[in-house]
């Protein structure tokens, strides 16, 4: 491939997305402090150097995939200066909108272009190269970008200008977390009554219960045997992100005068779980609800 990409941040889900552009022939070159996540970039074929300035140091496109809007701002006040003029941006992160917009303008003013392309499909959307990209930013900019994150997303949707990437993402995120607290309390409800996992499955995956937090990402081991909670709830979608995108829409949804109950409510139901539960995915909530509940498990 003719253009050069550089990679921040080598995650659960950063690592995947920058292998699967190498497999599809792109020279990358990424940074990631973490020495776990820099051996396994290795192994998988990315070229990795010391700093994010040198990853973004005479690259054609830049791709950020971090923690928080805050370290978004800080890493581009560091690469913006160091990039070559008109180098393409690109922040995979959940960041706030307000963020998203800022390091957008940020970009545009040190001679350079930036989209915001947030995602949703987990970390195996991200290894199986299928991840939803959800991107804000001008029609050229999105055109330019469209190839290269066809190779990591199965489905690419322009949402917009800056920052309607990131509403797009708060949005779904917020309707993610609502409906796996929704369909964990439904299962511990059946386990009361009697029903078992499995005839729960079978019934509400084809009837009008039916959600991808149930069909993709079912919060009990067995009927989905790819969800992480056949794992021990190893993330995927650390509850700890689920509290930071749940809070993000709960700021979004005050900001903007939104009578929003329910997705409160969702994110401070999350928000108790992620004091004792951050490291595990955000389907375990389903064993906050048990335990609340006085169960002790699914019915025999």
């Amino acid at each position: 491939m003719s253009k050069t990409i550089g990679f921040l941040g080598l995650g659960h889900m950063g690592g995947p997305m920058a292998a699967n552009l190498v497999k599809a022939g792109y020279d990358v070159h990424a940074f990631d402090p973490s020495p776990a996540a820099q051996e396994q970039a290795r192994a998988d074929g990315v070229a990795l150097v010391d700093s994010g300035v040198a990853a973004a140091t005479g690259r054609d496109i830049v791709i950020t995939m971090l923690t928080n809007g805050k370290l978004v701002r800080t890493v581009y006040d560091e690469l913006l200066p160091a990039a070559n003029p008109g180098t393409l941006f690109i922040d995979c992160s959940t960041i706030d909108v307000a963020d998203a917009r800022a390091a957008a303008v940020a970009a545009a003013a040190a001679g350079h272009r930036a989209l915001d392309a947030p995602v949703s499909g987990g970390v195996s959307g991200a290894a199986a190269g299928t991840l939803t990209f959800m991107v804000g930013g001008a029609d050229t900019d999105f055109a330019e970008a469209l190839p290269v994150l066809e190779v990591m997303g199965a489905k690419v949707v322009h949402t917009g200008a800056a920052g309607n990437g990131q509403a797009a993402k708060i949005c779904n995120n917020m309707i993610l977390g609502i409906s796996m607290i929704g369909l964990s309390e439904a299962l511990v409800l059946g386990e009361k009554l009697g029903l078992s996992h499995q005839a729960f499955f079978d019934v509400v995956s084809t009837a009008s219960g039916q959600s991808w937090s149930l069909t993709t990402y079912c919060p009990v081991p067995g009927p989905v045997p790819t969800s992480p909670a056949n794992n021990d709830y190893k993330p995927g979608f650390a509850t700890a992100l689920m509290n930071k995108d749940l809070g993000l829409a709960v700021e979004a949804l005050r900001a903007n005068g939104v009578e929003g109950r329910i997705g409160q409510l969702a994110a401070e139901i999350y928000r108790e779980f992620n004091e004792t539960s951050g490291d595990r995915d955000f389907s375990a909530i389903i064993t906050d609800v048990r335990e609340r509940s006085g169960g002790t498990g699914p019915a025999e």
